[in-house]
């Protein structure tokens, strides 16, 4: 992380932030937090490497998890990655004992002081379906984003959770296979591990760039990085991977991928540090925080 990273954005959970590459914004849009318990969420972790986690626990010593979606605009159109949890909450003692609260609510309202109300949004893509990714896509039986003309998601994720999907929004799904576009510019990336059919997404900004530093393209890390520890320590088990092993070897191409020149991140789970890039260091990854 920056070394001019206030520390409190370690324990919050991001507000509305944008980046602007050229005509491209990408805009984070909270929809609310869900705290994780450490030795909960990573299963198997030594005294030292959860003693390292401090600096990231909130006063309840839990790690902060930022939830909402990534709107991006470019051209006039615009793409919503995720969906957030919908307008709901959920106390500690009615989530999984490796959570405490879960809550939503607040991304229809993010949206529209982004400028772009949620029934304007013309493309939905998912980087998988668990409840925090998709909760204002079931609110009203999909209603709410009766503007896009397409849905998309994995062939895999589809396959294995689409009926998890509210009928009106199912019968505008697309699959895309890993490397086709879903929007112009935005390609999907299967990466799988927290899910089978896990996705992440990359736009790419052409010749946008913003300043001098020549930044080409953006990762979309969905639930591959959960906190930006996992920078520095790939290997750490996450309880809710469906396949541990494979999302061990996804989190290190994807660090890999990464830490290339030219490249930005959004990983959306992180605290108040959501944009970033990865840097190499001490032979392992860091997570360095943007905007």
């Amino acid at each position: 992380m920056s070394a001019v990273l206030p520390l409190e954005r370690l324990t919050r959970p991001s507000p509305l932030r944008s980046l602007t590459f050229g005509d491209w914004r990408l805009t984070h849009v909270p929809d609310g937090m869900v705290q994780l318990r450490p030795d909960g969420w990573f299963t198997g972790l030594g005294p030292d490497d959860l003693a390292s986690l401090a600096p990231y626990q909130d006063a309840d010593g839990f790690l902060v998890a930022s939830v909402g979606g990534l709107l991006i605009e470019h051209q006039g159109r615009s793409l919503l990655i995720d969906a957030g949890f919908g307008p709901r909450r959920l106390e500690a003692t009615q989530t999984h004992p490796a959570l405490g609260v879960l809550a939503g609510g607040e991304l229809a309202e993010h949206l529209q002081t982004a400028g772009v109300p949620v029934e304007a949004v013309d493309t939905v893509a998912f980087t998988h379906l668990h409840d925090d990714h998709i909760g204002w896509a079931l609110a009203g039986g999909g209603a709410l984003f009766a503007g896009a003309t397409s849905v998309v998601l994995s062939a895999t994720e589809w396959r294995e959770r689409g009926s998890l999907l509210p009928p009106r929004l199912a019968g505008r799904v697309r699959t895309v296979a890993d490397g086709g576009e879903v929007f112009p510019g935005v390609t999907l990336r299967e990466w799988p591990g927290h899910t089978g059919g896990h996705a992440g997404y990359v736009v790419d900004l052409g010749d946008a760039q913003s300043g001098d530093d020549g930044v080409r393209r953006v990762l979309v890390l969905g639930d591959v990085l959960h906190s930006p520890a996992q920078a520095a320590h790939p290997e750490w088990p996450v309880f809710f991977d469906s396949g541990g092993g494979q999302a061990v070897a996804t989190r290190r191409a994807v660090l890999e991928e990464a830490a290339r020149p030219g490249t930005v991140c959004y990983a959306g789970h992180f605290a108040d540090v959501v944009f970033g890039r990865v840097t190499v260091a001490d032979g392992g990854h860091r997570w360095e925080a943007l905007g």
